[in-house]
């Protein structure tokens, strides 16, 4: 299992490919489509989380002592965005994820592109993903 430190150095050389923000956001939205659908089932108003502007799905289980999370988006780029904090702290274990500093995301620059309501979504994102790990810990 590679660490959460490891894949988020891995998408910091990603990002730093791309010479401007618009292939960023082209790269962010690729990684939107690359997105395991999510089943229907999941797609509940509890699972949605509260303060995206746009409607954000997160279902998460526990699996083995790890978590994994499975998510979806209506808008192209709130996909990415997701998309990448589930290849980050997707199928790893619940101490790791709430201890997680996530700071890819500033060295990437990807908060400063985004709108107020984006990066509020963002956080909210993250908020929503440690609650789930919190959750899990005790089980």
């Amino acid at each position: 299992m590679k660490s959460i430190q490891n894949i988020e150095e891995e998408i910091v050389e990603e990002f730093s490919m791309f010479d401007s923000w618009i292939d960023k956001y082209d790269y962010l939205i690729d990684l939107g489509k690359s997105l395991d659908i999510l089943k229907d089932e999941f797609k509940i108003k509890e699972n949605i989380i509260a303060g995206c502007q746009s409607q954000v799905w997160l279902h998460a289980e526990n699996k083995n002592d790890t978590i994994e999370y499975h998510a979806d988006s209506d808008a192209i780029m709130t996909k990415g965005i997701i998309a990448l904090l589930i290849r980050v702290l997707s199928n790893q274990r619940p101490n790791d994820i709430i201890d997680a500093k996530l700071d890819f995301i500033k060295t990437i620059g990807l908060e400063e592109q985004l709108s107020q309501t984006r990066a509020n979504g963002l956080k909210s994102m993250i908020k929503q993903m440690k609650i789930y790990a919190l959750a899990y810990k005790h089980n």
